[in-house]
């Protein structure tokens, strides 16, 4: 999870894409890439590792554009481990309506 935060902190896209899961993965990534950007930092709030190769990690990772308010999202990932590898899955927002 945490590199590919890093990731998203550096404008990644290849990194990013492959380690997403082949059954959810886009075919393209949307990234701001505004020079605005900023982010501002990632905490782990607990990770559960199943055992059979899946996990969950839930985090909330705080950025800002500009001058605007600070976002924050707050996300519990899946996660799949393949050959040696973590992949996201996908993952919930708590609190946000489906």
């Amino acid at each position: 999870m945490r590199s590919r935060y890093s990731a998203y902190v550096l404008g990644l896209r290849d990194y990013l894409l492959a380690t997403w899961h082949p059954d959810t993965c886009p075919a393209a990534l949307d990234m701001d890439d505004s020079p605005d950007t900023r982010w501002l930092g990632l905490d782990v709030k607990r990770h559960v590792d199943a055992g059979d190769g899946t996990a969950l990690v839930e985090f909330v990772a705080r950025y800002k554009v500009g001058g605007a308010p600070a976002v924050r999202m707050h996300e519990i990932s899946r996660f799949e481990c393949r050959d040696g590898i973590w992949l996201y899955v996908d993952g919930e927002f708590p609190g946000k309506a489906r």
